[in-house]
């Protein structure tokens, strides 16, 4: 039965602003978090506390958490790698810390080795302590199993594969699991068959979609996700985020695309379209260029608005 409401967990600020070459100033990311929380986005993902030597775009990572003017009525999270990395997201007052922090392993053991030099096991395993530290402090943990549907290094990714990750992942007593389609290659059938891998360890509202739109299939895939019940869903505003492994890939689904879908199938997401597209338009701005989103071009065109 398909949901009546849907949870987004806007990642804009982390996952979509993360490659971006050009530094983006801290004080934008803070407008940026002020303006989707205004627009009625619930859940968002701040920033990554891992090095800035990998990531420099992420430096300021404290003073983003730092800066924002929370609402009562946003839940926070953030990228944490490791113990050092949660460790500095947990190092300010506790009105500064997040509510959930952000953990990853692939469902490709080529990919694993290519990126992290190390086995899927191993990778997981290091979780562990990120984990436990996590809970001690009251925070929830959820964990994204990337390349889910596909590796830029071994091609298709099998279900059985995605499971044993989320197997792992159940086992270091992660609380959400996010299924994710990293270079944007899943179609609808195979996106049901790793979801339903991850609804065998993991209750309905603790499995969330993450898709790009690389091949165009995000939100068929997306609607493929409601016809199992699942309603929570990664997405970023204005379609920021390219995929680092597929060469002019649009990357991650955009939020006001998502929005206008679920509207339309009479979905409550407690966001404002317009308002979301005001967002969309004032980060793309500030970088320089359009939004992706189409329905952000569609409407921004349809008020008179060049883009």
């Amino acid at each position: 039965m398909i949901p009546s409401a849907v949870t987004l967990v806007e990642v804009g600020p982390r996952d979509g602003l993360q490659n971006e070459a050009q530094p983006v100033p801290t004080a934008t990311k803070i407008e940026l978090v002020q303006r989707l929380q205004a627009a009625g986005c619930r859940e968002i993902e701040v920033t990554s506390f891992v090095s800035p030597k990998w990531v420099p775009q992420m430096a300021d990572n404290a003073q983003v958490l730092a800066g924002i003017a929370r609402s009562p009525s946003v839940r926070y999270s953030v990228l944490t790698p490791n113990l050092k990395g949660l460790e500095a997201a947990l190092a300010g007052p506790r009105e500064q810390w997040p509510h959930e922090v952000v953990v990853f392993g692939a469902a490709s053991e080529a990919f694993s080795q290519r990126n992290i030099n190390c086995s899927i096991a191993d990778s997981v395993e290091r979780f562990r302590p990120v984990v436990a530290a996590a809970h001690a402090a009251g925070l929830k943990v959820r964990c994204a199993i990337s390349c889910a549907l596909g590796c830029p290094y071994e091609g298709e990714v099998s279900a059985d594969a995605v499971e044993n990750v989320v197997r792992l992942m159940r086992g270091i007593g992660v609380d959400h699991c996010g299924v994710a389609d990293t270079i944007g290659v899943g179609t609808p059938r195979r996106v049901q068959a790793a979801l339903e891998r991850a609804l065998k360890h993991f209750p309905l509202a603790q499995v969330s979609g993450h898709f790009h739109d690389t091949y165009g299939q995000a939100l068929a895939n997306i609607l493929a996700s409601l016809e199992l019940g699942v309603h929570t869903f990664d997405t970023s505003i204005a379609g920021l985020g390219g995929c680092p492994y597929a060469k002019g890939a649009t990357g991650n689904v955009a939020t006001e695309d998502v929005v206008f879908m679920l509207q339309g199938m009479g979905i409550a997401t407690g966001s404002s379209l317009d308002a979301l597209v005001d967002a969309g338009a004032y980060i793309s701005a500030q970088l320089g260029r359009a939004p992706v989103s189409r329905v952000s071009r569609a409407l921004l065109a349809k008020r008179g608005v060049a883009v």
